[in-house]
């Protein structure tokens, strides 16, 4: 990923010095539980624990003549150890390295994201309570349908995001095994209590059967994870930007003292931030097909996945986290304008309580059919040519011998869309 959406946190899991310093943990790991079943001197252990060093240099220079990165690193490890590195990487094989140290990054990146949902539900929580009240106009296929509140909108992306959490913490769980079985993963050279120290040691639980690989359905569900998360940015982010239209401007990016919009017009003040979200949110969604096919490999091993986790690996961790960050930073300090959202609400003369005089009129005697022709021959009027909905109501004979004026009065009331608001809230934030 570019400098332009890494955080030093999450790519600092990416470089070479933390991959080769998990791949020395494993390897000396394993020494020391070999050396406890008697396998290898204790003495040769704790010297590799002692004198292990690597410099990544010299790892690929190396590899630029072996073509083999962890036997590269074998070698360079030797060259610090000395004669106790006959005992490293003893009955394993490169997968076991490779596998169990990518389960490692994967965990490290999955905490990071997690934190990153935290400050984002923060935000939006803080952001739903402080507009669980503010009216505005619900909107489907993007026209305007009933009132609802702004709250209420922001009730719903936190929702979504308390499941991303969930899903990525079951993610997290489900990535987090370890691979130490040898060649086609029978344990035939190493033993398997070997491979059941090093996944303590590294936080990680024995994978069942690794037949040399970790099975790839387990990646694959980790980058599905990541990549409905992204689509539920790429939701609110789409909300945001709509907001801002100027036709509608009821929400807007923060717009920060010397900012610039446009080269060309100096008035334009562009959702540019949720615009990034949207395109970020594409490619985090973009690894989950790669992912997929990734499950079905030849035999016990291949790695026609390789090539594949070495980029979507960093990319879409990398991508997510940066884009999680500057979601929250966008909910913090989102402007919203209530006043508009008023205007946006009134904006059809009263149509949007449509649907309270179409089930009074029901309830007053009226067939569905011929109350829905009543109500939608009025609405009609308004929206092709203005006008009060109410008004149009009350002069209505048919409507008229069901329904009096002060009846219909009382059907035009914002407050009856609100009433069970608190419910909801109670729903998704608990009672607070």
């Amino acid at each position: 990923m570019i400098p332009r959406y890494s955080r030093p946190e999450m790519a600092a899991i990416w470089e070479p010095e933390n991959r080769f310093r998990i791949w020395f943990e494993i390897e000396a790991h394993a020494c020391d539980a070999m050396a406890a079943l008697g396998l290898i001197p204790k003495s040769a252990a704790k010297a590799i624990w002692k004198k292990g060093k690597f410099d990544v240099a010299r790892i690929d220079a190396i590899e630029r003549e072996t073509k083999h990165d962890v036997i590269a690193f074998l070698t360079n490890l030797a060259e610090h150890i000395g004669t106790p590195a006959r005992f490293v990487h003893q009955g394993m094989t490169s997968s076991d390295v490779l596998d169990t140290c990518l389960a490692v990054q994967l965990k490290q990146a999955s905490d990071i994201l997690l934190k990153d949902l935290d400050a984002l539900l923060a935000a939006l929580k803080r952001r739903a309570f402080e507009h669980k009240m503010t009216l505005c106009i619900g909107r489907s296929h993007g026209i305007h349908a009933e009132p609802t509140t702004f709250g209420l909108k922001l009730a719903g992306h936190y929702a979504a995001f308390a499941r991303a959490r969930q899903r990525l913490q079951a993610a997290r769980t489900e990535i987090a095994t370890c691979a130490i079985s040898g060649a086609v993963g029978t344990f035939a050279n190493i033993d398997p209590r070997i491979e059941a120290h090093v996944a303590r040691k590294l936080g990680l639980t024995p994978e069942p059967v690794s037949t040399q690989v970790i099975p790839r359905d387990r990646h694959a569900v980790f980058f599905a994870t990541l990549g409905v998360i992204a689509a539920s940015i790429e939701n609110l982010a789409t909300e945001i930007r709509h907001l801002q239209r100027t036709e509608v401007r009821e929400a807007e990016e923060y717009f920060a003292p010397g900012q610039k919009g446009s080269s060309a017009m100096p008035h334009k003040r562009n959702p540019v931030l949720t615009e990034n979200l949207t395109g970020l949110s594409r490619l985090v969604r973009s690894a989950v097909t790669p992912a997929l096919e990734n499950v079905t490999l030849w035999h016990e091993r291949d790695i026609s996945h390789s090539a594949v986790e070495r980029v979507i690996g960093p990319d879409t961790t990398i991508a997510l986290d940066f884009a999680l960050a500057r979601l929250a930073g966008i909910v913090d300090r989102l402007i919203v304008y209530p006043e508009a959202m008023r205007r946006n609400l009134d904006q059809l003369g009263g149509l949007v309580h449509s649907q309270r005089v179409l089930l009074a009129l029901t309830q007053a005697g009226m067939s569905r059919e011929d109350a829905y022709r009543a109500v939608q021959r009025n609405a009609m009027q308004v929206w092709e040519k203005g006008g009060d909905f109410l008004v149009l109501l009350k002069a209505d004979a048919e409507i008229a011998r069901h329904l009096s004026p002060k009846q219909l009065g009382t059907f035009f009331d914002l407050g009856y869309h609100t009433k069970h608001v608190r419910t909801i809230f109670r729903r998704v934030f608990g009672r607070t």
